[in-house]
């Protein structure tokens, strides 16, 4: 067992930060030199792939692995507590915002005071940064500061998707070693889903295939009714597109959807994350003053649940987002379908929906379509608003 078992279909790094892992043991038990020696530990990292790679999977285990006394054994407190989001010693930082989804400036003043104390109770101090492509200019500026002068025993882990590493300051990604990560295979991940969670091999191939190499939507698309009821609404929207107030209501479904999956995913932890701070906070509690300690808590337990806004709305534009990567394969499937080309479906289950198609439209007009899906995903990133962006494609996908 090893933390990096999480981690679908990349060996490379696997061998890559297992050997700074064990590195990172020798430096602390002062059997080789500062951070930078042989083995390939360094101060800062950045983890690139696709959606669905795992990026922040691999940031998570690596960290883990560093602050294992066995590299990453995957059973000890230290890995438990790492991999958990529990562990004193290993923070996180997630974009912040219901409209920008960037990572502030104040955010990461914070993350850099921090990283300047010595670990508390691990041995290292781990600062893990999902999606760095957000961060604004002002927070990269203080972010390559501390990069730039690294405190002891201080490791900062950044991800970014390799579809725009630009959005990385040069100057950052040029003091960080990369770590690549590529789309696990539809092997890989079925694999995955038959050996920890005991989905038989026809499931599990179809799961895979659908999910396009995402291992979590792979699992949720096995295990969910609810999840492959959505998925299959998403690939009905080709069909339903007949007239313009189609269009519009096409759109208000796969928002809904994409809401409703979102929900799907977020309540279960928020309910947890509130219970467990309640109790910390003393609720429940019998003894002098535990009732004024409640009231006093209303300021923190206000901003948990602006977090946990935040969390929803990124979750939803995730969400979305995979639902239009799932339109986009269908259109995929019909110039397949249009060329005859030697290539496997992404789609197979609605095989017969796309040769329809293929024989009503020209490659033109489903190229076209494909384009108008991928048209939208970019409007999203850049902050338009979703709703807008998905009824001005729904009306392309209608046109043709």
């Amino acid at each position: 067992m090893s933390v990096f078992d999480a981690l679908v279909g990349q060996p490379e790094a696997v061998e890559t930060l297992s050997l700074a892992a064990a590195t990172a043991g020798a430096i602390v038990r002062g059997e080789g030199d500062d951070v930078g020696s042989a083995g390939g530990m360094t101060h800062a990292w950045l983890f690139s792939g696709p959606a669905g790679s795992g990026r922040s999977v691999a940031a998570r285990a690596f960290a883990a692995a560093l602050e294992c006394a066995d590299a990453g054994c995957g059973h000890c407190q230290a890995c438990h507590n790492a991999l958990t989001g529990t562990h004193a010693d290993v923070r996180m930082v997630v974009p912040e915002g219901v409209v920008g989804l960037t990572i502030s400036v104040a955010e990461m003043r914070a993350l850099v005071l921090r990283a300047q104390s010595a670990p508390t109770m691990g041995r290292w101090q781990v600062l893990i940064v999902e999606d760095a492509d957000r961060l604004t200019e002002q927070a990269g500026n203080a972010l390559l500061k501390a990069i730039e002068e690294p405190p002891p025993r201080t490791v900062f882990l950044l991800c970014a998707p390799s579809t725009h590493p630009d959005d990385v300051s040069v100057t950052i990604r040029s003091r960080c070693r990369l770590v690549p990560l590529r789309q696990p295979s539809a092997e890989a991940v079925a694999s995955v889903l038959m050996d920890r969670d005991g989905t038989d091999s026809e499931r599990a191939a179809w799961a895979a295939a659908a999910a396009q190499g995402h291992v979590g939507r792979a699992r949720r698309l096995a295990n969910d009714p609810q999840a492959r009821s959505r998925r299959d609404a998403v690939l009905a929207i080709p069909r339903r597109l007949t007239g313009i107030g189609a269009c519009f209501d096409a759109a208000s479904a796969l928002i809904a959807a994409a809401e409703a999956e979102a929900d799907a995913i977020s309540l279960e932890r928020d309910v947890h994350e509130r219970s467990e701070l309640e109790t910390a906070l003393g609720a429940g509690g019998t003894g002098k003053g535990a009732a004024g300690a409640v009231r006093g808590s209303a300021g923190i337990l206000k901003d948990l649940e602006r977090r946990q806004k935040s969390r929803s709305t990124r979750a939803q534009r995730d969400a979305l987002d995979r639902a239009l990567i799932d339109l986009a394969g269908f259109y995929r499937d019909v110039l397949i379908r249009r060329f005859e080309a030697p290539v496997a479906l992404v789609h197979d289950d609605a095989a017969e929906a796309s040769s329809s198609a293929a024989q009503k439209w020209s490659a033109e007009s489903a190229l076209r379509r494909l384009q108008a899906i991928l048209a939208c995903r970019e409007a999203i990133e850049v902050n338009v608003k979703p709703r807008i962006a998905v009824e001005a494609m729904m009306l392309a996908l209608w046109q043709g």
